[in-house]
Protein backbone atom coordinates (compact mmCIF):
# COMPACT_ATOMS: atom_id res chain seq x y z
CA UNK A 1 0.00 0.00 0.00
CA UNK A 2 1.29 3.09 -1.35
CA UNK A 3 0.16 6.41 0.75
CA UNK A 4 0.98 9.94 -0.60
CA UNK A 5 -0.58 13.95 0.16
CA UNK A 6 -0.63 14.38 -3.64
CA UNK A 7 -1.72 12.12 -6.96
CA UNK A 8 -0.19 11.59 -9.60
CA UNK A 9 1.30 12.16 -12.07
CA UNK A 10 3.43 14.01 -9.30
CA UNK A 11 6.11 16.36 -10.56
CA UNK A 12 9.74 17.25 -9.29
CA UNK A 13 12.07 19.94 -11.20
CA UNK A 14 15.18 17.98 -11.91
CA UNK A 15 17.54 17.52 -14.80
CA UNK A 16 14.59 14.70 -16.33
CA UNK A 17 17.52 12.62 -17.72
CA UNK A 18 18.53 8.30 -17.87
CA UNK A 19 21.61 7.20 -18.33
CA UNK A 20 22.26 4.33 -19.60
CA UNK A 21 22.35 2.24 -15.89
CA UNK A 22 18.94 4.34 -15.08
CA UNK A 23 17.87 2.22 -18.09
CA UNK A 24 18.93 -0.82 -17.27
CA UNK A 25 17.69 -1.06 -13.96
CA UNK A 26 14.48 0.05 -14.81
CA UNK A 27 14.19 -2.59 -17.43
CA UNK A 28 14.77 -4.90 -14.10
CA UNK A 29 11.75 -3.63 -12.13
CA UNK A 30 9.80 -4.00 -15.33
CA UNK A 31 9.28 -0.24 -16.72
CA UNK A 32 9.96 0.20 -20.26
CA UNK A 33 10.08 3.60 -22.33
CA UNK A 34 8.91 2.10 -25.69
CA UNK A 35 6.61 3.71 -27.58
CA UNK A 36 6.92 6.97 -25.78
CA UNK A 37 8.45 10.08 -27.47
CA UNK A 38 11.45 10.35 -25.47
CA UNK A 39 15.02 12.35 -26.12
CA UNK A 40 17.73 10.46 -26.60
CA UNK A 41 21.70 11.80 -26.03
CA UNK A 42 24.86 8.85 -27.04
CA UNK A 43 27.12 11.05 -23.83
CA UNK A 44 28.39 13.60 -21.70
CA UNK A 45 29.75 17.02 -23.15
CA UNK A 46 30.70 19.84 -20.42
CA UNK A 47 31.35 23.58 -21.73
CA UNK A 48 33.28 26.52 -20.21
CA UNK A 49 33.37 29.62 -21.68
CA UNK A 50 36.55 28.65 -23.64
CA UNK A 51 36.33 24.99 -24.49
CA UNK A 52 34.46 21.52 -24.31
CA UNK A 53 35.18 17.85 -23.49
CA UNK A 54 32.67 15.31 -24.26
CA UNK A 55 32.09 11.48 -24.22
CA UNK A 56 30.20 8.57 -25.45
CA UNK A 57 28.47 6.40 -23.17
CA UNK A 58 30.80 3.13 -22.94
CA UNK A 59 27.36 1.13 -23.96
CA UNK A 60 23.84 2.17 -24.64
CA UNK A 61 21.65 5.81 -25.27
CA UNK A 62 20.47 7.87 -22.51
CA UNK A 63 17.31 9.16 -22.59
CA UNK A 64 15.13 12.52 -21.39
CA UNK A 65 11.52 12.33 -20.04
CA UNK A 66 9.49 14.31 -18.66
CA UNK A 67 9.11 13.42 -14.86
CA UNK A 68 5.17 13.34 -14.86
CA UNK A 69 5.75 11.07 -17.72
CA UNK A 70 8.29 8.26 -15.85
CA UNK A 71 6.21 9.02 -12.51
CA UNK A 72 2.77 7.44 -14.52
CA UNK A 73 4.70 4.94 -15.84
CA UNK A 74 5.90 3.58 -12.19
CA UNK A 75 2.27 3.93 -10.38
CA UNK A 76 0.84 1.95 -13.55
CA UNK A 77 3.51 -0.91 -12.81
CA UNK A 78 3.13 -0.59 -9.22
CA UNK A 79 -1.10 -1.15 -9.79
CA UNK A 80 -0.46 -3.96 -12.40
CA UNK A 81 2.20 -5.60 -9.47
CA UNK A 82 -1.08 -5.39 -6.99
CA UNK A 83 -0.17 -1.92 -4.62
CA UNK A 84 -3.12 -0.22 -3.33
CA UNK A 85 -3.02 3.41 -3.69
CA UNK A 86 -4.17 5.67 -1.34
CA UNK A 87 -3.71 9.51 -2.88
CA UNK A 88 -4.80 12.70 -0.73
CA UNK A 89 -3.94 10.64 2.27
CA UNK A 90 -1.69 12.11 4.89
CA UNK A 91 0.43 9.98 7.28
CA UNK A 92 0.14 11.51 10.98
CA UNK A 93 2.91 9.19 12.55
CA UNK A 94 4.24 6.40 13.45
CA UNK A 95 3.37 3.25 16.03
CA UNK A 96 4.76 -0.05 16.53
CA UNK A 97 3.88 -1.68 12.79
CA UNK A 98 1.23 0.99 12.46
CA UNK A 99 0.36 4.29 11.00
CA UNK A 100 -1.73 6.76 11.15
CA UNK A 101 -3.49 8.52 8.39
CA UNK A 102 -5.68 11.40 7.80
CA UNK A 103 -5.02 13.81 11.12
CA UNK A 104 -4.81 10.14 12.69
CA UNK A 105 -8.74 9.26 12.30
CA UNK A 106 -7.69 6.25 10.50
CA UNK A 107 -4.38 3.95 10.87
CA UNK A 108 -3.23 0.82 9.20
CA UNK A 109 -1.21 -1.93 10.32
CA UNK A 110 1.83 -2.77 8.52
CA UNK A 111 4.71 -5.35 8.71
CA UNK A 112 6.91 -3.17 6.98
CA UNK A 113 7.08 0.38 6.96
CA UNK A 114 9.13 2.27 4.08
CA UNK A 115 9.53 6.06 4.53
CA UNK A 116 9.46 7.21 0.82
CA UNK A 117 8.86 10.80 1.18
CA UNK A 118 11.79 12.69 0.10
CA UNK A 119 14.67 14.87 1.19
CA UNK A 120 12.85 16.37 4.40
CA UNK A 121 11.42 13.47 5.29
CA UNK A 122 8.86 13.52 8.14
CA UNK A 123 8.94 9.59 8.62
CA UNK A 124 12.51 9.67 8.81
CA UNK A 125 11.99 12.20 11.94
CA UNK A 126 9.20 9.62 13.51
CA UNK A 127 11.51 6.98 13.36
CA UNK A 128 14.26 8.61 15.06
CA UNK A 129 16.50 8.26 11.91
CA UNK A 130 17.74 11.84 11.47
CA UNK A 131 21.35 11.80 12.51
CA UNK A 132 23.67 12.92 9.53
CA UNK A 133 26.90 12.42 8.43
CA UNK A 134 27.10 15.12 6.10
CA UNK A 135 24.59 17.83 4.75
CA UNK A 136 25.01 20.08 2.05
CA UNK A 137 22.56 21.71 -0.10
CA UNK A 138 22.63 23.65 -3.26
CA UNK A 139 19.36 24.86 -5.46
CA UNK A 140 18.02 24.08 -8.89
CA UNK A 141 15.48 25.69 -11.03
CA UNK A 142 13.95 24.14 -14.31
CA UNK A 143 12.33 25.09 -17.63
CA UNK A 144 11.37 23.19 -20.74
CA UNK A 145 11.94 25.22 -24.44
CA UNK A 146 10.39 23.92 -27.28
CA UNK A 147 13.00 23.57 -29.52
CA UNK A 148 15.17 20.35 -31.45
CA UNK A 149 18.28 19.66 -29.33
CA UNK A 150 21.12 20.61 -31.15
CA UNK A 151 23.70 17.87 -29.75
CA UNK A 152 23.75 14.00 -29.65
CA UNK A 153 24.88 14.68 -26.37
CA UNK A 154 23.35 15.93 -22.71
CA UNK A 155 25.45 19.02 -22.14
CA UNK A 156 26.34 20.38 -18.87
CA UNK A 157 27.46 24.30 -18.79
CA UNK A 158 30.06 25.44 -16.36
CA UNK A 159 30.47 29.00 -15.45
CA UNK A 160 31.67 30.49 -11.76
CA UNK A 161 29.31 29.45 -9.36
CA UNK A 162 26.39 27.91 -11.25
CA UNK A 163 26.21 25.09 -13.82
CA UNK A 164 23.23 24.00 -16.35
CA UNK A 165 22.00 20.73 -17.75
CA UNK A 166 20.62 20.10 -21.38
CA UNK A 167 18.46 17.66 -21.18
CA UNK A 168 16.38 16.67 -24.54
CA UNK A 169 13.02 14.76 -23.54
CA UNK A 170 11.28 14.58 -27.09
CA UNK A 171 11.87 15.55 -30.56
CA UNK A 172 11.41 19.20 -30.17
CA UNK A 173 12.02 20.04 -26.52
CA UNK A 174 14.65 19.99 -23.99
CA UNK A 175 14.58 20.65 -20.38
CA UNK A 176 17.07 23.20 -18.81
CA UNK A 177 18.41 23.20 -15.32
CA UNK A 178 20.41 25.52 -13.94
CA UNK A 179 21.99 24.67 -10.38
CA UNK A 180 24.19 26.88 -7.63
CA UNK A 181 24.74 27.24 -3.95
CA UNK A 182 22.72 30.66 -4.10
CA UNK A 183 18.95 30.21 -3.30
CA UNK A 184 18.15 33.34 -5.18
CA UNK A 185 19.49 32.85 -8.43
CA UNK A 186 16.84 31.87 -10.53
CA UNK A 187 17.61 30.30 -14.11
CA UNK A 188 17.52 33.35 -16.19
CA UNK A 189 20.35 34.88 -13.87
CA UNK A 190 22.27 31.32 -14.27
CA UNK A 191 21.90 31.78 -18.06
CA UNK A 192 23.28 35.61 -18.37
CA UNK A 193 26.57 33.94 -16.15
CA UNK A 194 26.21 30.63 -19.54
CA UNK A 195 26.37 33.37 -22.87
CA UNK A 196 27.07 30.18 -25.47
CA UNK A 197 23.90 28.46 -23.84
CA UNK A 198 21.24 31.35 -23.64
CA UNK A 199 22.18 32.19 -27.32
CA UNK A 200 21.17 28.54 -27.97
CA UNK A 201 17.59 29.55 -26.14
CA UNK A 202 16.92 32.95 -27.37
CA UNK A 203 14.11 32.37 -29.62
CA UNK A 204 13.25 29.29 -28.32
CA UNK A 205 9.45 28.89 -26.18
CA UNK A 206 9.30 28.44 -22.99
CA UNK A 207 6.64 25.45 -22.30
CA UNK A 208 6.73 25.60 -18.79
CA UNK A 209 7.05 27.69 -15.85
CA UNK A 210 9.60 27.97 -13.52
CA UNK A 211 10.13 25.44 -10.91
CA UNK A 212 12.72 24.78 -8.29
CA UNK A 213 14.07 22.09 -5.67
CA UNK A 214 16.75 21.85 -3.31
CA UNK A 215 19.74 19.62 -4.22
CA UNK A 216 21.16 17.68 -1.22
CA UNK A 217 24.32 15.63 -0.44
CA UNK A 218 22.65 13.83 2.57
CA UNK A 219 24.15 11.25 4.42
CA UNK A 220 22.18 9.29 6.80
CA UNK A 221 23.99 7.63 9.79
CA UNK A 222 21.03 4.68 9.33
CA UNK A 223 18.25 4.48 6.65
CA UNK A 224 16.88 1.39 9.24
CA UNK A 225 15.57 0.94 12.31
CA UNK A 226 13.12 -1.94 13.69
CA UNK A 227 10.80 -2.44 10.88
CA UNK A 228 10.71 0.96 9.42
CA UNK A 229 13.38 1.91 6.35
CA UNK A 230 14.29 4.48 4.22
CA UNK A 231 14.73 5.18 0.62
CA UNK A 232 15.14 7.60 -1.99
CA UNK A 233 16.21 10.93 -1.22
CA UNK A 234 14.77 10.07 2.49
CA UNK A 235 17.52 7.74 2.93
CA UNK A 236 20.32 10.54 1.82
CA UNK A 237 20.85 11.84 -1.64
CA UNK A 238 24.17 12.93 -3.77
CA UNK A 239 23.88 16.10 -5.82
CA UNK A 240 22.02 16.61 -8.50
CA UNK A 241 25.26 17.10 -10.40
CA UNK A 242 25.39 13.46 -10.73
CA UNK A 243 22.01 12.80 -12.27
CA UNK A 244 22.56 9.25 -10.56
CA UNK A 245 19.39 10.46 -7.78
CA UNK A 246 16.77 8.26 -9.90
CA UNK A 247 18.73 5.44 -10.83
CA UNK A 248 20.27 5.30 -6.80
CA UNK A 249 16.58 4.84 -5.78
CA UNK A 250 15.90 2.50 -8.09
CA UNK A 251 18.69 0.09 -7.37
CA UNK A 252 17.81 0.98 -3.55
CA UNK A 253 14.44 -0.63 -4.18
CA UNK A 254 15.21 -3.77 -5.38
CA UNK A 255 17.53 -3.70 -2.53
CA UNK A 256 14.99 -3.56 0.08
CA UNK A 257 13.06 -5.55 -1.41
CA UNK A 258 15.54 -8.17 -1.14
CA UNK A 259 16.60 -7.60 2.72
CA UNK A 260 12.24 -7.68 3.57
CA UNK A 261 11.60 -11.39 1.86
CA UNK A 262 14.66 -11.84 4.08
CA UNK A 263 13.42 -10.36 6.97
CA UNK A 264 16.67 -8.69 7.38
CA UNK A 265 17.00 -4.78 7.18
CA UNK A 266 20.28 -5.19 8.13
CA UNK A 267 20.90 -6.51 4.99
CA UNK A 268 19.67 -3.29 3.23
CA UNK A 269 21.95 -0.98 5.19
CA UNK A 270 24.76 -2.74 4.04
CA UNK A 271 23.38 -2.66 0.49
CA UNK A 272 21.99 0.77 0.65
CA UNK A 273 25.91 1.62 1.45
CA UNK A 274 27.26 0.15 -0.93
CA UNK A 275 25.18 1.43 -3.87
CA UNK A 276 26.16 4.84 -2.56
CA UNK A 277 29.81 4.95 -3.00
CA UNK A 278 30.10 5.80 -6.42
CA UNK A 279 27.31 8.28 -6.89
CA UNK A 280 28.65 10.26 -3.54
CA UNK A 281 32.66 9.80 -4.96
CA UNK A 282 31.55 11.23 -8.41
CA UNK A 283 29.20 13.90 -6.47
CA UNK A 284 32.34 15.70 -4.32
CA UNK A 285 34.64 15.01 -7.78
CA UNK A 286 31.78 16.98 -9.84
CA UNK A 287 31.32 19.34 -6.48
CA UNK A 288 34.95 20.26 -6.39
CA UNK A 289 34.91 21.95 -10.12
CA UNK A 290 31.72 23.98 -8.95
CA UNK A 291 33.86 25.19 -5.67
CA UNK A 292 37.14 25.81 -7.28
CA UNK A 293 36.84 27.97 -10.11
CA UNK A 294 41.04 27.40 -10.55
CA UNK A 295 40.58 23.50 -11.14
CA UNK A 296 37.84 23.97 -13.21
CA UNK A 297 39.79 26.13 -15.47
CA UNK A 298 42.88 23.55 -15.88
CA UNK A 299 40.74 20.15 -15.88
CA UNK A 300 38.33 20.85 -18.25
CA UNK A 301 41.00 21.92 -20.88
CA UNK A 302 43.44 19.35 -19.41
CA UNK A 303 40.16 16.55 -20.73
CA UNK A 304 40.09 18.00 -23.90
CA UNK A 305 43.33 17.49 -24.76
CA UNK A 306 43.53 13.64 -23.22
CA UNK A 307 39.93 12.57 -24.06
CA UNK A 308 40.65 9.18 -22.59
CA UNK A 309 40.98 10.83 -19.16
CA UNK A 310 37.06 12.19 -19.55
CA UNK A 311 35.66 8.63 -21.15
CA UNK A 312 37.73 7.14 -17.86
CA UNK A 313 35.40 9.42 -15.32
CA UNK A 314 32.15 8.65 -17.91
CA UNK A 315 33.01 5.21 -17.76
CA UNK A 316 32.95 5.45 -13.72
CA UNK A 317 29.90 7.58 -13.44
CA UNK A 318 27.65 5.03 -15.70
CA UNK A 319 28.94 1.95 -13.63
CA UNK A 320 31.25 0.33 -16.14
CA UNK A 321 34.25 0.02 -14.18
CA UNK A 322 34.19 0.84 -10.21
CA UNK A 323 35.50 2.99 -7.81
CA UNK A 324 38.38 1.08 -6.42
CA UNK A 325 39.51 0.55 -9.99
CA UNK A 326 39.54 4.24 -11.03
Amino acid sequence: MVADAAEPPIDKPCGEGLMPDSLDVLRDLGVSLDGLDYGEFRGIRFLDSRVSVKSTFPSGMGRGIRRTVLHQLLVDRAANAGVTFLWRTRIAGLGVHRISLNGQRDSVRARWIVGADGGQSQVRTWAGLDQYRSNTRRYGFRRHYRVASWSEYMEIYWASGVQAYVTPISSSEVCVAVISRDPTLRLQQGLAKLPRLAMRLAHAEATTTEGGAVSASLAIRSVYRDEVALIGDASGSVDAITGEGLCLSFRQALALASAMEQGNLAAYQAEHRRLRRRPAFMSALMLSLDSHDWLRRSAIPAMASVPLVFRGLLSLHVGAVHVGAA
